[in-house]
């Protein structure tokens, strides 16, 4: 019984961690007049990374209120991946 608990209470950790997980994207934006082109890397909350379609609702307008329009979601990042990209990207490019 003892083991049972012990195993129910570590699964119930595990879900919990990865709920709560973030995940990452890099994405394409443009501005007009003149026309200016962006790539960036945005940090998604759990619910918009099951998709590229959650993931497009969420960034879409994160990046429209620095006066950008997303053009489309390149892919999905790794902590790691995302951590490498980001001394790169610069704070302009980088949405959270």
């Amino acid at each position: 019984m003892k083991r049972i608990l012990t195993l129910s209470a570590a699964l119930l950790l595990a879900l919990a961690t990865q709920a709560s997980a973030q995940c990452y994207a890099d994405y394409k934006a443009k501005q007009d007049n003149p026309l200016r082109l962006q790539y960036g890397l945005i940090e998604l909350p759990a619910s918009a990374c099951g998709s590229i379609d959650a993931a497009t609702a969420y960034a879409a307008p994160v990046i429209a209120g620095s006066g950008w329009t997303l053009l489309q979601i390149e892919s999905f990042l790794t902590e790691a991946q995302f951590n490498a990209r980001r001394a790169d990207a610069g704070a302009i490019h980088l949405r959270r």
